[in-house]
């Protein structure tokens, strides 16, 4: 479970983002501060496990970017998405600078919002686990939504973007659903070896995991299903 911090100085501002916390899988709100100074002790008591800071900027009398200090020196490894109406070019470079992960403008919608976090995630997981890395994954670490948009540009010969949402958009509506290509074909009305095409593809792109089930005939069955930790990305080809 990844703990989560929202500061923000706005009572139902923060209990909003803290209810939009607990509909994203994964995660969990574990505090909340309305002024800078509780941040600042949640930051530096060890003991309050945070992952990830949801920070303000206009906090009454203090600067929300002022936390950013306080949590480098800190020494722990807890990232930063600004969520503020703040959109002026001196604060946004600040930020920035300072390593935020993400800035969201007031106001946002909760897709924006999903993408901010599940997009964090998906980074987060494979910096934990991943010993090395190729050049495509550092791409991905850095240029995230763009390099995603750039890979699906770069299908294969016979695939299309509009098709592959299609796809995409029903394994979103079934992320818990393990599928075979007539199913999925079926379901969205599509022929069984152009369907097979692209869920090989999304299997070699790893958001799907693939399986082989063997039937009273012996013939082997693909059966196929979303890698929750590529569930970011799977949003980025649904759009």
């Amino acid at each position: 479970m990844i703990n989560v911090l929202v500061v923000d100085d706005d009572a139902m501002v923060a209990e909003l983002n803290r209810c939009y916390v607990g509909q994203i899988p994964g995660f969990s709100c574990v505090a909340t501060a309305s002024t800078l100074q509780q941040a600042k002790e949640k930051v530096l008591d060890h003991q309050q496990p945070i992952d990830l800071i949801l920070l303000d900027v206009y906090m009454q009398q203090d600067n929300g970017l002022d936390l950013l200090p306080t949590l480098r020196d800190s020494g722990r490894p807890i990232d930063v998405i600004v969520i503020s109406s703040a959109a002026d070019a001196t604060t946004i470079k600040k930020s920035l600078n300072y390593g935020v992960v993400d800035y969201l403008i007031k106001p946002f919608q909760f897709a924006r919002f999903e993408e901010a976090l599940t997009g964090w995630q998906q980074k987060k997981v494979q910096m934990d686990h991943q010993l090395h890395y190729e050049q495509s994954d550092v791409d991905r670490l850095i240029h995230g939504n763009h390099q995603a948009a750039a890979d699906a540009k770069k299908l294969p010969k016979g695939l299309t973007l509009q098709t592959l949402r299609t796809l995409c958009q029903w394994i979103d509506a079934h992320p818990e659903t393990e599928f075979s290509t007539d199913e999925l074909a079926h379901s969205v009305n599509i022929s069984r070896v152009s369907c097979r095409k692209y869920l090989i593809w999304l299997a070699d792109s790893q958001v799907l995991f693939t399986s082989i089930h063997y039937g009273v005939t012996g013939r082997p069955v693909y059966r196929y299903r979303l890698q929750a930790e590529q569930y970011s990305l799977l949003k980025q080809y649904c759009q």
